[in-house]
């Protein structure tokens, strides 16, 4: 694979609306990057989620993060993103198998991201929703599924990420949910 061809995330959460949008402008006229998401967010804040080649996104990162300055809540940088999330971000993914349920909840937009890929590269789950602060007070949460121990190991993986920065906010495992919950947690 070339390296142009290699997908990367990059984020930025600010906590400032006109900040973010500055810094919005600023890293589009610094690289060529795909837009996935900017926004106002809960709370008065900015978020940005792009995407494109290694060094756009590095680019366009560091231009963000230049403009933003001391007005940065969180932010992420990710090479090498698992194929799940960037779908899984804003939507639901539907899967056949009923198995076991996961659910990562954090106190960052950003947080909930790079908890969704660690817990994608623990290996054995879908990474099937991952929420981002809308309605949810500037949290965010993810969702999967897979056998109990996959799952168990991908939450374990993806705790440990948000608890590294301090932004940890809940997580569970349902084993063997009932058929009666799918239409309110799909």
């Amino acid at each position: 694979m070339e390296k142009e061809n290699i997908i990367v995330l990059g984020a930025i959460e600010f906590g400032s609306i006109v900040i973010g949008l500055q810094a919005l402008d600023q890293m589009v006229k610094r690289a060529p990057i795909q837009i996935i998401d900017a926004r106002t967010i809960s709370s008065g804040k900015y978020l940005i989620i792009f995407s494109g080649d290694v060094a756009s996104v590095e680019y366009a990162y560091k231009a963000g993060c230049e403009t933003g300055g001391n007005h940065i809540i969180d932010k992420l940088f990710l090479p090498q993103v698992h194929p799940d999330v960037i779908p899984a971000i804003g939507n639901t993914i539907v899967v056949g198998e009923w198995d076991t349920i996961g659910i990562i909840e954090t106190l960052s937009i950003v947080s909930g991201i790079e908890s969704a890929d660690s817990a994608a590269k623990a290996g054995g789950v879908k990474i099937i929703e991952i929420r981002l602060a809308d309605g949810y007070g500037g949290k965010s949460y993810v969702k999967m599924m897979g056998h109990l121990d996959a799952v168990q190991a991908a939450v374990k993986a993806g705790i440990e990420k948000a608890k590294a920065k301090n932004l940890l906010g809940m997580d569970t495992i349902i084993p063997q949910p009932h058929k009666e919950i799918r239409p309110f947690f799909m």
